[in-house]
């Protein structure tokens, strides 16, 4: 969708994009029971869940780089879930 919201909405200055976050060290995750999170854990290669810093650096991309629009940025620290 925000590759089809790019194309509508470029001609009048708005860009569109997108974050996809993995898991991250959140008060929800915190509700995940252990053995799960452990497992989610063992299929992300950097080995952690992100900190919502991580996902604020993205926004902040997104926000600070004009020519970026159509695109999701993936923060999950490489994992496929």
């Amino acid at each position: 969708m925000t590759r089809t919201w790019a194309l509508e909405l470029a001609s009048f200055g708005v860009r569109a994009a997108g974050i996809a976050p993995g898991l991250t060290d959140t008060p929800m995750a915190a509700q995940v029971p252990e053995t799960a999170r452990q497992e989610m854990l063992a299929k992300i290669p950097l080995g952690r869940m992100g900190r919502p810093e991580e996902i604020w650096l993205a926004l902040r991309f997104i926000v600070e780089c004009d020519y970026f629009t159509g695109r999701v940025i993936e923060v999950d620290g490489g994992a496929n879930f």
